[in-house]
């Protein structure tokens, strides 16, 4: 009973359509009127279909829309048939032949229902190409309509016989609705949960249209039937029962499953369809068998088989075609999932070696901290008393020497600590709207002085009109110094050479490069991590880039190294921009904006604007 108040409407038009069809085939006797009640019934009833396959159609999936339109065109082609016979039985008031012209419109309204069943809507969404799946609706499409020229077509226009045309008719159009009733019978089988409901209620309209249809062209073969009469109850049965299941899905069906969830970067594929290349074969193998057997086992007339020879022939050429094409599709499709599959996993490498770098930092910096603090009291002491022994006038001098070198490596390990602080708990600077132009210029010019006989050469190449980068300048400037500083010193060991400074914009980024002249770096891809250094012992901690890499990431920008194949090492941070432009100071004579060179030789330093 709770059903029948849910579906209330249903049942009423049920009743309507069913009962008051029956009531007035009945009462009607066989006249011009029975039979145009009987045409405009069946038109309203499949107009009614298609409406309630078409409310379906506008969800978000396609292989949805695609299933509930198919079967919409189904019953529309059938619609356009049912209006042929209706304007020769109404309208022109003549009886319908046997061959009728639209015959094979009925034979293929069958077509789009048996290709709605590959689409498979209660499925998870996948990633199937859309182009492919339009190949093989083509393939079945074609498939069909070439059985139909080969087996049905030479008894009508080749050598008319009537009778061996109805005959051949009936058993390739049952054939046709078996497969169907079988299709829907399997996903009934095969599905669980809402989706099974709608594949019954398919299933059963599908089973009282294939029997209707059967029977009725029997009925015509025998000259029995009569439009309007019992024997269309079920062609109203069945159509009725296609739009309920429409109705019905629009209320019980949920949106289409999404897809699993998908691991970090990993690339789906999507899952081979087996019917779809198994039913390309079967049709590309199915022709050549067919011509052989009307070649050497059929009685037919020699003009049948040589029309059914020419038929073969050239759906040979239409199939071939096809199926290149579909692989084509298929090949072209594999490759991008090939190369997306590439893209992910250096993605995933990617995001793998940023994630143990990032663990390192965090567990290191943890042990570091601890470490500092324990060290940083004990050497506030042994520097205090280097200073009280310095102040002593009384001490030897030799003494005082000796309080000069310990207070010079107390304060050295004190730097040591406060990096090792500043690495473990970095301090969150001021973050504003800065000039990147002006943060590499004092970097420069902090080491102006140091490049003092040395035989380096730098230049900065700035576009003009950079736009500006929110973060805190200091941490910056430590981290440009940090980077021109190493290059330096890898210049200074080969006896001088070049560093290229270049800013540009790269869509919505600030990107600095500082490419070296260099010997390059042994390991790129270990220079962030911390204690990592090629210096010799005592030079360099290692923890400068680390803190670079710390002070970058807070930034939200990204840093890299790599080694160039002309020689030397790069490297290459990247800062999100802010649209603000700072003004062009080309003419004032600063860096920004400009093209300037920066040349240290033998006892000289000076700057040039190229």
């Amino acid at each position: 009973m709770s059903w029948l108040r849910q579906h209330k409407v249903l049942v009423c038009v049920w009743l309507l359509f069913l009962g008051g069809y029956a009531l007035a085939s009945v009462l009607m006797r066989p006249s011009h009127n029975q039979t145009a009640f009987g045409d405009v019934a069946q038109c309203v009833v499949l107009l009614f279909a298609n409406t309630g396959l078409l409310l379906n159609t506008g969800s978000a999936d396609w292989r949805r829309n695609g299933f509930w339109m198919l079967l919409a065109l189904g019953t529309g082609l059938w619609l356009g048939g049912q209006l042929l016979w209706t304007y020769l039985e109404v309208v022109k008031q003549q009886p319908v032949p046997n061959p009728f012209l639209g015959d094979v419109i009925f034979f293929l309204h069958t077509v789009p229902l048996l290709a709605a069943l590959s689409i498979r809507p209660d499925a998870p969404r996948d990633h199937r190409n859309l182009h492919v799946g339009n190949v093989d609706f083509s393939l079945l499409l074609c498939w069909w309509i070439y059985l139909y020229l080969f087996i049905v077509i030479p008894w009508q226009y080749v050598s008319g016989n009537a009778a061996l045309y109805s005959a051949s008719y009936d058993r390739l159009y049952a054939v046709e609705n078996f497969l169907l009733v079988c299709g829907l019978g399997y996903l009934v089988w095969r599905v669980h949960g809402p989706w099974r409901t709608v594949y019954a209620h398919l299933l059963g309209a599908a089973s009282v249209y294939a029997a209707s249809s059967f029977i009725i062209n029997r009925a015509i073969d025998r000259d029995t039937y009569k439009t309007g009469s019992l024997y269309d109850l079920g062609l109203i049965a069945a159509f009725l029962w296609f739009g309920t299941a429409g109705f019905l899905a629009r209320r019980v069906c949920p949106p289409a499953a999404p897809r699993r969830e998908e691991k970090l970067f990993e690339p789906e594929f999507p899952k081979a369809n087996s019917w779809t290349p198994r039913m390309a074969i079967a049709t590309a193998l199915s022709l050549p068998v067919l011509a052989i057997w009307s070649a050497m086992a059929s009685d037919a007339p020699g003009n049948v088989r040589q029309f059914r020879l020419v038929v073969t022939l050239s759906a040979i050429l239409v199939f071939t075609s096809l199926v290149f094409l579909r692989q084509s599709l298929v090949d072209r499709e594999r490759l991008g999932l090939l190369r997306n599959s590439r893209e992910s996993l250096d993605n995933l490498k990617r995001i793998q070696n940023h994630y143990v770098q990032s663990e390192k930092l965090a567990s290191l910096g943890q042990l570091a901290a601890g470490a500092a603090h324990e060290i940083n009291n004990p050497l506030t002491a042994i520097l205090g008393y280097s200073e009280v022994l310095l102040a002593d006038g009384t001490v030897p001098e030799n003494s005082r020497r000796v309080a000069e070198k310990i207070g010079d490596q107390a304060r050295r390990t004190k730097a040591l600590v406060g990096k090792l602080l500043s690495f473990a708990q970095p301090a969150p600077g001021e973050r504003t709207l800065i000039d990147i132009n002006n943060v590499i210029s004092g970097a420069l010019e902090l080491r102006r002085l140091d490049l003092m006989e040395k035989k380096i050469q730098i230049e900065v190449d700035a576009r003009p009109n950079l736009p500006g980068v929110r973060g805190d300048a200091n941490q910056l400037l430590q981290v440009f110094y940090n980077i021109i500083t190493n290059a330096v010193d890898a210049l200074d060991e080969v006896g001088g050479g070049s560093l290229t400074v270049r800013l540009t914009r790269e869509g919505a980024n600030v990107a600095i490069e500082f490419s070296d002249t260099g010997p390059g770096i042994k390991d790129p891809h270990l220079v962030f991590d911390p204690f990592y250094t090629t210096k010799p012992a005592g030079k360099g901690t290692g923890l400068g880039l680390s803190i670079c890499y710390g002070v970058i990431k807070e930034h939200k920008g990204t840093i890299s190294c790599f080694n160039r194949g002309s020689g030397g090492a790069t490297f290459r941070i990247e800062l999100p921009a802010v649209m603000a432009l700072f003004p062009d100071r080309t003419s004032s004579g600063g860096a920004s904006g400009a093209s300037w060179r920066l040349t240290t030789t033998v006892g000289n330093t000076e700057a040039t604007k190229p």
